[in-house]
């Protein structure tokens, strides 16, 4: 397996960015069937956000355990586990995808004005 590039933090700020706009976009309230294939790419089984955020954690539990100094104290043992807790709850959020799939299959009025929270 070839050596991934090292992201920088622009590349994850853009990241986090265009989530953000997202977001903002779904606030407008725009047709259901215009943001279906947006959510479909964020939640898909196998590539979208649930199971690469999951990774992420997952991977940085790992480095934390592996690079921390021995013997480990309490607080690195607790952050390694809840580095690993979150990885397995974002994880499970990929069944979304069923779930972006299946309102597809639904028929939905034109958007109206985007509501106020």
């Amino acid at each position: 397996m070839p050596n991934p590039s090292h992201p920088s933090s622009d590349q994850i700020a853009q990241a986090t960015a265009t989530l953000t706009q997202l977001k903002d976009y779904l606030r407008t309230n725009p047709p259901v069937t215009d943001v279906l294939p947006l959510l479909a790419r964020l939640l898909d089984e196998d590539t979208g956000v649930p199971i690469l955020l999951g990774d992420v954690l997952r991977n940085a539990a790992h480095l934390v355990s592996q690079q921390a100094a021995s013997p480990q104290t309490d607080e690195i043992h607790l952050i390694i586990d809840g580095l690993r807790d979150a990885a397995q709850e974002a994880t499970d959020w990929h069944v979304l995808h069923w779930d972006i799939q299946r309102v597809g299959g639904h028929a939905f009025e034109p958007a109206g004005p985007p509501t106020t929270s």
